[in-house]
């Protein structure tokens, strides 16, 4: 099992797959990756040698932003736009869609379960 950036990545699967399992890898990206590294995309996790994974694991800790340094940073962003007061930090506090869908009837996923108020008679 081949571990690339504090990732297990799935033996079963093929390696642009497999590295897609990476926070801030997507598909093209793993191509990108691929590529570089001459690792052949259809070969699977399981038989990539330890050369090959070093290769892959030397590129994206060299050229690449992901998991734990991607995440600080995109919330560092949030914060920094919250603490301006800016339209879109405002929407985050809020806990409300960012960029202009109607909140009447939809955005439950960003507002969460409906809250019914009880009717008092």
């Amino acid at each position: 099992m081949a571990r690339i950036a504090g990732v297990d990545l799935p033996k079963n699967k093929r390696v642009v797959i497999g590295l897609t399992y990476i926070y801030g890898v997507g598909k093209a990206t793993a191509q990108k990756i691929c590529s570089e590294a001459g690792v052949d995309e259809n070969l699977r996790v399981s038989k990539l040698d330890d050369d090959q994974v070093k290769a892959i694991r030397t590129i994206i800790q060299t050229s690449y932003k992901v998991e734990g340094a991607l995440k600080a940073e995109t919330n560092m962003n949030i914060k920094r736009l919250m603490d301006i007061s800016s339209y879109r930090g405002y929407r985050h506090r809020r806990g409300l869609p960012l960029h202009g869908q109607r909140t009447k009837t939809n955005a439950r996923t960003r507002k969460g379960r409906k809250r019914l108020i009880s009717s008092k008679k």
